[in-house]
Order: C-alpha cells, then structure tokens, then sequence
C-alpha cells in the first residue's frame, strides 16, 4: 500500500515588526522557497504579521503609557484587517502553488469597532480560500493589553491534503477543554503557533501529540534584539542588540510523541519534515480520547462557537 505523506516547512525567520507590507515580503518570500523544496503545508509563527508584542513583557505595567501607545498604534496600523483583502496576496500564492498555508496575524477588527486587535491564526487551502479564522481566546498575562479575547468560532479541524488540521495559539494548548474540542474532530495535525520556546513547551507538544494520536507541529519566532527595525520606538533602550528575546525552537512531532523533526535552537531558517498522513487514526487504535478511552455516560463537553458579536442591528 502506498503511503500519502505531506512535506511540511516550518518557518522561524524574524518578520518586520510592526511592518505589515514587510512581513508579507517575507511571507511570500518563504512560501516560494519552501514550496521550491516541496513544502505542501507551509506554517508560520504566532502573530507573524505585525509582530508578537514581546515589549509587552519589558514595559511596566501603567508606565510608559506614551511609549505603550506608541507602539500600540503601529501595532494597530500594521495589522490585518481580512475584510479590506490584506491577505489576498498569501492567498493567491497559496493556490498559485496548491499549498496550505497556516499564519498567526495581529487582526483588526474593523467590522464593528475598528480599533480592537486579536490574535489570529488563518488556515488558506490549496485553492487560496481562507478554511478557518480562530481568534485566540485567552490571551496570556500582559498580553490582554494588547488583544481582545476571542470566542469558540474558529474552534474547528479543516480538511486539507495533509489530514483535518486544527490549531490553537500558544497557551491556548493548555486548555485541556479547547485540547479536546479539537480532538473531538478527528484531528490528525495539531498546528500550535506560539511565542513559547521553552524546554516545558516541547514537553507540551509531545504530550499532545501523545494525548491526541496526532502530528504536532510547534513553532516560535527566532527573534534578535538587532532584528527589530531602527525605528522601531526606543528599540535600544527596550532590548540588547545581541539577545536572543526567542530562541524559536521549532518541531514536529509524531502521533504519540516521538518527535520528528527539530527542535530548530536560535537558527533563523525554515524546518522540514515529512508526515504521514494516515499515521494518526493508526496511532489512535490503543489510546483514542474522544472515542473507546471516552466515557460520555460519566462525563458531559459542549462547546457553542456561534459567533460572539457586540451588536446586533435590525433594520
């Protein structure tokens, strides 16, 4: 019997930060190159567009309020506002190519306030349609100053060519519930965007990966102080030129946690790996959570993913 095997890439390569058209260079960029070396999934890091706010975690919390809002702004006008096609251009390598493609944007919502930011991971099919949108739900310490919080609409497992894919962003995966509502629909690729590249991180994605029976693919920024751009505010003052603020730590791993490929340590580059797309449901056949390892006559899960919108107007 053959085996249907997907070739995955993995980029941790430092974006512009607080630079939209720049980032996108470099997302179209990577896609081609990945895509030259057989990529047909193609993942990028935790707000890879815009930038993950990392001087959230170097400013006081209620100083600086001129600098915080500084920067904030720049977040703002280099985010992603979906409806206005900023995507469009990822969208159209994507079926240009006939690859998948999952990227973590700052999202502006500009439907009802204009103003409010999320934390975002897209799915873009093989055809160039956006196959989900899912909103981080609980941002993580001081990062609620930056993000609204998400609602369970996004909380979906796509199909794609490489298996249903699924994905949460970064401390999400320490949601045992939002876990297993993923689980619940036959995953066979866990995507976590993440800032994380911690040693107890890694831990996490075999762990997944073990609990789901599925492939786990984890994924930071390999970020520099000398990375960020020289006008970026007070760039100098916030962080060291040479410090690594992310050592990145991109992997993949196999259903039942061996891992595959990785961990990439403080390497500006892009990961492969090879996945087998059958592997899961075999993995799944000792230990399934959501099926004979479940007991729904002791335990009850529901999950409401209708959309959580601030007004409803009637005309």
């Amino acid at each position: 019997m053959d085996v249907m095997a997907t070739q995955v890439a993995v980029v941790q390569v430092p974006p512009v930060l607080l630079d939209r058209p720049g980032t996108l260079d470099i997302v179209l960029t990577r896609i081609e190159e990945a895509a030259d070396r057989g990529a047909s999934l193609i993942v990028f890091p935790e707000a890879y567009v815009g930038g993950y706010p990392t001087w959230i975690w170097r400013l006081r919390p209620g100083g600086d309020m001129a600098l915080s809002g500084e920067i904030h702004t720049r977040l703002r006008n280099s985010a992603v506002d979906l409806s206005a096609g900023h995507l469009q251009p990822v969208q159209d390598a994507a079926s240009e190519r006939g690859i998948t493609i999952v990227l973590g944007i700052n999202e502006l919502d500009s439907r009802f306030s204009g103003s409010t930011l999320y934390n975002t991971v897209v799915v873009i099919g093989p055809d160039g349609a956006l196959l989900n949108r899912h909103r981080k739900m609980m941002p993580t310490n001081p990062e609620r100053m930056v993000w609204g919080m998400g609602d369970a609409s996004g909380l979906r497992v796509v199909d794609t060519p490489a298996g249903r894919l699924g994905a949460l962003i970064c401390w999400e995966a320490y949601m045992p519930l939002a876990r297993y509502a993923l689980y619940a629909q036959d995953i066979d690729v866990f995507v976590a965007p993440t800032w994380d590249a911690s040693e107890s991180w890694l831990a996490t994605m075999r762990h997944i990966a073990k609990e789901a029976g599925c492939w786990v693919i984890g994924t930071a920024t390999a970020l520099q102080g000398n990375d960020l751009p020289d006008n970026f505010p007070q760039r100098d003052a916030l962080f060291e030129p040479d410090e690594w603020i992310n050592d990145g730590n991109a992997v993949v791993v196999k259903p039942m946690g061996a891992i595959a490929a990785g961990p990439l340590y403080r390497e500006k580059g892009i990961l492969y790996a090879e996945i087998d797309n059958d592997a899961a449901k075999a993995a799944r056949r000792s230990l399934d959570v959501c099926g004979h390892y479940a007991r729904p006559d002791l335990f009850s899960f529901s999950v409401d993913r209708s959309p959580r919108e601030p007004v409803t107007f009637t005309e």
